[in-house]
């Protein structure tokens, strides 16, 4: 028995197998398909799980129909190519004693047809909340195709040597909670109607998965404990589903999430979200389930969360996703009683940000998650010829180089001209909601200590010092300096540094980063006024109102804080700056500040409005590359540029950037 997590570390019987401990890393979109199959980065990126300990893998969910592509980076299960891609993720996976599991789904309504190039499918004309595209009602040929999928998708599952399916499209608004659930079921034939007809089809794939899987491999689903919405399923309802289903003696166990397309954040949320918050609901499935195993999600991120939970008897198996994209070591540490070394899942939804953008998956402050074979661990070599580097700043970017370096062998010192380390995320994590971003730079912080780098505070590291020192390499991660000019990307002359806005040099205002840096925050009334449209807005609007300041956030943009909307939480952040009293005002142009007095301009009809006794005024318009030192030292000694000082951007770039460049010296 596991001396601090009996729990976590004691075996589970599923079916006709048994995972060696809790642990499971539930389904989540990686983009690394190529043709519509499986590649050998899946191999490597669900391998290095399973090499550090998960016990289950669910690997992504695949469509058991060619009316399922919500874009076009999806793998068909229901295609027999993906026999051999099986094989060898299996082989690699279950060489390290892992479950692996394939998890056949079906979108309905919740996609368009874009990608695609057919009609959605769902049982009912209901468009979805996001995609708001009409579906084709379903008629009894479609929904014969649609089991016909799960099935042909079952049968290559075996043959690829898998050890089990998973029957998602229960969870999430899917196709199947679409049948199942009232709100979107509007049929009346065999299909609709009663419980029992909205639970016909579920039924009927979960017989057909059964029979060509047999009883040698594992079964189970996916479905919600709530469907968080008026009108949904609810947790009471889910409970009966699930005990329904059981009773049939077909499955094996049952994975419960939360939520629909209507409320995305119940299904990844963003930080702030209390861990473990889908609990409750889950506890009441498992209640109804007569034994059968049940698997638990939401927001799981330490080995105690999950100790704690699996003990109190919420569920039988703790499943995460974003805990184990940002550490695959997850496991392995925890079992190692080294749970102070997990890199965090910080709930930054970087790894959606990413999938969104059409890139493989990703991870805020993990430069290897997604490309592992590149990036991983394993593939981190020792130098053969250590040197002296010095790295010049102490944001995520130079913590990031300092710390691979010092691992590989080199000797290294780490300047920061400030009192601590941490960079922009450290002041970022100012704002109530971003908080735990700190993860982000106290785990960097640590492990800088751990490997030996010496670190020196308070210091600005001249050229002059850099060369007297003696240093082999200097790598440059000295950031960026908030904008103040005025001008946004509407204004491209503008940005030759010959003129300002008027009144942007005024004692009144600042850049974002200003804001955030000052000792006692800015008070009275306060414009943002944001040329981004990224977080950087939101996250100085928030940290204002949240010390009383009175905020009016404005922008040239149509939107607020587009760029929100790869994240998902759009709505979930301006619900919570609504409630603090920030106005929002779009579509206007900054024109002058005028002591108290700004001036701005409707980009449509020109027309100009005033917004007067304003104390303070902010402005999000970028930032410029600390570049200099670079410039000085390039040509005379071996200097690398990362981060910030390179070009003014993310958190996940500066750390992979940081990671790169200690891996090339």
């Amino acid at each position: 028995m596991h001396a601090k997590y009996p729990t976590l570390f004691s075996p589970l019987r599923i079916g006709p197998k048994v995972a060696r401990n809790r642990s499971w890393m539930s389904a989540h979109a990686t983009l690394l398909v190529k043709g519509h199959v499986f590649t050998d980065a899946h191999v490597a990126y669900y391998a290095e799980r399973a090499r550090h300990g998960v016990a289950v893998i669910t690997m992504e969910a695949m469509a058991v129909h060619e009316t399922s592509l919500p874009y076009r980076g999806k793998a068909l299960s229901f295609d027999p190519r993906m026999v051999p891609e099986y094989r060898k993720i299996a082989a690699a996976v279950q060489a390290h004693g892992t479950l692996l599991l394939a998890q056949p789904w079906h979108r309905g309504r919740e996609t368009n047809s874009v990608a695609s190039g057919h009609p959605v499918w769902a049982p009912s004309a209901v468009p979805c909340a996001v995609y708001r595209e009409m579906p084709h009602v379903m008629t009894t040929a479609d929904i014969d195709a649609i089991r016909e999928g799960y099935r042909l998708s079952a049968r290559y599952a075996r043959e690829g040597g898998l050890d089990g399916v998973e029957v998602h499209s229960m969870a999430h608004g899917y196709l199947l909670n679409q049948f199942l659930s009232p709100a979107t079921n509007h049929r009346n034939d065999a299909f609709g109607g009663s419980p029992e007809n909205r639970l016909r089809l579920v039924m009927e794939i979960i017989q057909a998965t059964r029979e060509e899987c047999g009883r040698d491999m594992i079964v189970g689903v996916r479905i919600n404990s709530d469907d968080g919405h008026e009108g949904g399923l609810r947790p009471a309802d889910w409970a009966e589903i699930a005990g329904r289903m059981t009773a049939s003696g077909l499955i094996d166990y049952v994975s419960c999430s939360h939520g629909t397309y209507l409320n995305r954040m119940l299904i990844y949320p963003t930080s702030p979200e209390r861990h473990g918050f889908q609990m409750e609901a889950t506890r009441q499935v498992r209640a109804a389930v007569g034994g059968v195993p049940v698997v638990g999600v939401g927001r799981i991120v330490t080995p105690e969360e999950a100790e704690r939970h699996l003990a109190a008897g919420d569920c039988d198996m703790v499943a995460m996703a974003r805990a184990l994209i940002a550490d695959p070591q997850w496991v392995a540490k925890a079992e190692r009683e080294e749970a102070q070394d997990i890199r965090p899942c910080v709930g930054a939804n970087w790894c959606m940000t990413s999938i969104f953008a059409q890139a493989p998956i990703a991870c805020i402050h993990n430069p290897a998650a997604g490309n592992e074979t590149e990036l991983s661990e394993t593939t981190l070599l020792a130098t053969t010829k250590p040197k002296d580097i010095a790295v010049v700043g102490g944001g995520p970017a130079g913590m990031r180089a300092a710390l691979t370096a010092a691992k590989r062998g080199h000797r290294v010192t780490l300047y920061e001209r400030q009192a601590e380390l941490g960079g922009q995320v450290r002041l970022w994590s100012r704002a109530p909601s971003r908080v735990e971003l700190l993860g982000i730079v106290d785990w960097l912080q640590a492990q800088v200590a751990k490997a030996g780098v010496t670190v020196k505070l308070q210091t600005v590291a001249t050229e002059e010092m850099l060369r007297a020192a003696g240093h082999d390499v200097v790598i440059v991660a000295t950031g960026a300096r908030g904008l103040r000019h005025g001008w946004t990307p509407l204004r491209p002359e503008k940005w030759d540094g010959s003129a300002v806005v008027p009144g942007t040099d005024q004692a009144n205002v600042y850049s974002y980063l200003e804001a955030l840096l000052e000792a006692t925050p800015l008070g009275g009334r306060v414009l943002v006024y944001d040329g981004l449209g990224g977080r950087q807005g939101m996250v100085t609007a928030e940290y204002l109102a949240a010390n009383g300041a009175k905020v009016e956030f404005a922008t040239w943009l149509g939107q607020a804080a587009p760029d929100l909307a790869g994240s998902r939480d759009r709505g979930k952040t301006f619900g919570m700056l609504r409630r603090m009293g920030v106005r929002f005002s779009t579509d206007l142009e900054l024109v002058a500040i005028e002591g108290g007095t700004v001036t701005l301009r409707d980009l449509y009809t020109k027309e100009e409005e005033l917004r007067e006794g304003i104390d303070n005024v902010v402005l999000v318009l970028g930032a410029e590359a600390q570049d200099a030192l670079f410039h000085a030292l390039n040509g005379t000694m071996e200097v690398k540029l990362i981060g910030d000082a390179l070009a003014p951007r993310r958190a996940d770039a500066a750390i992979r950037e940081g990671e790169i460049a200690a891996r090339a010296i």
